[in-house]
Order: C-alpha cells, then structure tokens, then sequence
C-alpha cells in the first residue's frame, strides 16, 4: 500500500482557501502577506524528493497546470515530469505531461492499494477533506501561517463522525513564524 501525504498551508484557525491568489475569496493570497522565507520553500523541495506521485483535485490542477509547465529549475523539473493523477469528474483530455484522471476517491483508493512510493496531494482542500473521510491520509505536512483568517474553507470538517488521532512527528519554526507541523495517523 502507498503511503498518502497531505500537504498544506493553512492560517491559525484552519483555513486552506485560495492561499496562492485565487479568485472569489476575500483573502486571497493570504500567504503573500507574510515576510518570505526562502527556508519555507527549501521545505517543499525536501518533502516533494521522494514523492512519486502528484495528486491534485480539479482546480489546483488547472492552477498548476497553466503555471508549472513553463517553470524551470529542480523543483519544476521534478513536478512536470512525475506522474499525477487528478480526481475529478469534469476534466478531459488533461494536458500536462504524466497526467491521468480518476473519477472518484474511491477509484483513487484502488490505485493507493498498488506499488509505488509516496503519493502528494498538494492543496486541493476539498479533495483533501474527502481523503480523510475516506480515511486515506497516512500523514500531513501542515504549513501554519500566523495568520487568522476567520472564514473560508478549512481543511477538517466541523461534522467528523470519527475522532482521528495523530502523532507530532516534527516541528520546525522558522523566521517569519511559520511553523511546520508533521503529523502522522495512527491507525
């Protein structure tokens, strides 16, 4: 079985909405409100190396997929040429290179049963509330801005019908108080 990470920035209080600048939410690009540190991103290079597989919803796929393939550098290079597999149940035809679709996470669920390494989902909030109902989230990478955000879509649901318990794997701090929080199940 194929381990499932989730990784995410999210605001104090739980918001994963339109961290990157996408339309229709009243905070939007939240993250660019904070001091850059370039030590964040040195971080998701780190945890993207022994990923596998990209997995993305719909829209994090469009926003991707219209950005990534014309960037370059080792971080580019390693996110256009890995396989990704998008659940959604609109798209066609995807374009960027190494991309299948699944048309549910119950598909996806077969497909994490399989050989191979680590599988990435990278935002996709909604897709990533559907993966922990389905109880498929083997660990999260929590980017936790010192923001508060008050609204938007946060990225466990107010209604769980189970509790999930998890163990703080790793921490780390860095200067413009965003923390890394790793969090693995347990199961």
């Amino acid at each position: 079985m194929r381990k499932v990470i989730v990784t995410e920035f999210i605001s104090l209080d739980g918001v994963v909405e339109a961290p990157g600048g996408e339309a229709d939410y009243p905070h939007t690009g939240w993250t660019f409100d904070i001091e850059q540190d370039p030590s964040v991103y040195e971080f998701k290079a780190e945890e993207l190396e022994p990923a596998e597989t990209l997995l993305l919803g719909r829209t994090t796929y469009e926003g991707f997929s219209a950005a990534w393939p014309e960037r370059d550098g080792d971080f580019a290079d390693k996110f256009n040429s890995m396989e990704k597999v998008v659940v959604s149940t609109t798209l066609e035809n995807p374009s960027w290179n190494n991309t299948s679709v699944v048309r549910s996470v119950e598909e996806f669920a077969k497909l994490r049963e399989g050989d191979g390494g680590p599988i990435m989902l990278q935002g996709s909030a909604t897709l990533a509330k559907s993966l922990y109902a389905a109880d498929l989230v083997d660990t999260y990478h929590l980017l936790v801005w010192p923001v508060i955000l008050g609204s938007g879509l946060r990225l466990f649901p107010d209604d769980a019908p189970d509790k999930h318990k998890l163990t703080l794997t790793e921490t780390r701090t860095y200067k413009n108080g965003i923390e890394l929080r790793i969090l693995e199940r347990q199961r």
